[in-house]
């Protein structure tokens, strides 16, 4: 009779972020024997240095800027203020009352046990943390991903920001270059901007959000420039930075003309890259520097190390980790495989107009060569814009031809909160006629989706 192996644990998450810790706490609930290794702060980037942070940041931003406007509504705001090392406080609270931020304590209190620490496989059932040798039945990677550091001639001799460091910023600088125009550098641009730095922000597509579809680049764009005073470079590339004094100088190429700008800071935002430096190849992990391979029950091709969240290389989003992490826990405790369904995923931007998208994109449509109707509208259509008195923004809906609704861009306040709606409508595949026969309380921005979707009913 074969004598079988017993192994230390009978899973380990490598990384507590969204992608490892509900999988860790879902089998320690089974009754299973788990360990939890962290590198850096337990909870991940979500809690600690991105999400929860940046949006109490953009919070205490967008209650300021709307009060120093307020001059409009009949209010006496010409003397307001603002104090950033209290704002700074309020970001520390926001992140200590959610819980998940450096939340060790909280894996060891369920049973979990806790390793602080880089882990390395050295075979296919076994890894290293701090010299430690630990042995599992089942490994689930979570390590997430990094912001990349282009290769910019000169960045290696300047202190930079990026993201991360810059939520710990004493006070905001008085100028800034960022460097990338995707989502996270637009919510930085616009928190900035609002508390007085004059930003730039360089990015190599046609548009700033060259994700989104065009109206949405162009929209925010346009509303960075004239409410907020960001200048936009798009069609750009950074050729070089060099220090200047206590500043920075910064070369950028621009359809074949170079242009100097002096800044106090630059901060990189060019993209985030899996963290796959964890010794895979000595498990036999199939990997490239853009991820991890899965299949669709999110295996590895050992049939025992899984994987979920960023270091799949798909999508950098909290909630799209955390639901992969949930498929992990039941493909690894129930023998009834599931799958992810990420139809109806949404994406939201936290600035003001909040940015949110769900289901395809026009974009995508035109790639998959698919026959779609749009329409528009305008938030000027709906008597909120006229109560609120704001009128940039718009919801748009595209539905196949059938009038199933495929997806959803919304640029509103409340963006984040309406998409909702069109990411039920897209996973159960609703149509237009549907949404707009729906009543939608009078004076709610979502009667603009009522408007849109009745065009295409």
């Amino acid at each position: 009779m074969t004598k079988k192996y017993t192994f230390d644990y009978d899973l380990i998450v490598i990384g507590s972020g969204a992608g490892g810790s509900a999988a860790a706490t879902i089998a320690v609930r089974e009754g299973k024997k788990v360990a939890i290794i962290e590198a850096d702060a337990f909870g991940g980037d979500s809690p600690n240095w991105s999400d929860v942070p940046t949006n109490a940041l953009l919070h205490a931003a967008n209650l300021y800027d709307e009060a120093k406007h307020g001059s409009r509504f009949g209010l006496r705001s010409a003397t307001l203020g603002y104090n950033y090392p209290s704002i700074r406080a309020w970001k520390d609270l926001a992140v200590k009352r959610t819980g998940a931020g450096g939340n060790r304590r909280y894996y060891e209190n369920l049973g979990i046990s806790a390793y602080n620490g880089i882990a390395h496989f050295i075979s296919p059932n076994e890894i290293s943390v701090n010299r430690r040798h630990l042995s599992a039945n089942n490994f689930l990677i979570a390590t997430g991903s990094h912001w990349d550091i282009p290769d910019i001639q000169g960045l290696d001799t300047i202190k930079y920001l990026t993201p991360r460091t810059i939520l710990e910023a004493i006070r905001p600088p008085k100028s800034l270059l960022i460097i990338g125009g995707g989502d996270t550098s637009i919510e930085i641009a616009h928190l900035m901007s609002i508390f007085g730095t004059k930003v730039y922000i360089v990015e190599k597509a046609e548009r700033i959000l060259p994700h989104y579809d065009n109206e949405v680049g162009t929209l925010i764009e346009r509303i960075l420039n004239e409410q907020k005073g960001v200048t936009t470079l798009t069609h750009s590339r950074v050729v070089s930075v060099s220090k200047d004094g206590l500043n920075k100088r910064v070369i950028i190429s621009r359809a074949g003309t170079e242009k100097s700008i002096r800044v106090d800071e630059v901060l990189v935002a060019t993209g985030r890259i899996p963290t796959v430096d964890l010794g895979l190849e000595n498990a036999g992990i199939k990997f490239t520097a853009k991820g991890i391979e899965v299949n669709e029950y999110l295996q590895t091709n050992i049939k025992h190390i899984f994987a979920a969240g960023d270091v799949l290389g798909q999508d950098n989003h909290t909630h799209t980790a955390l639901l992969e992490s949930h498929v992990v826990a039941n493909n690894i405790l129930s023998r009834n495989k599931i799958t992810p369904d990420y139809t109806a995923t949404p994406e939201v931007i936290f600035i003001n107009p909040g940015v949110a998208t769900v289901g395809l994109s026009e974009d995508d449509c035109l790639k998959r060569d698919l026959s779609i109707n749009k329409a528009i509208s305008p938030l000027n259509m709906v008597a909120r814009s006229n109560t609120s008195d704001f009128r940039d923004g718009f919801v748009k809906i595209i539905t196949d031809k059938k009038g199933v609704i495929l997806g959803s861009t919304i640029v509103s306040p409340n963006a984040g909160e309406m998409i909702h709606e069109l990411a039920l409508a897209v996973k159960y595949q609703l149509t237009a006629s549907e949404l707009a026969s729906t009543p939608h309380a009078f004076l709610s921005w979502g009667e603009a989706i009522r408007v849109a979707a009745a065009k295409l009913s």
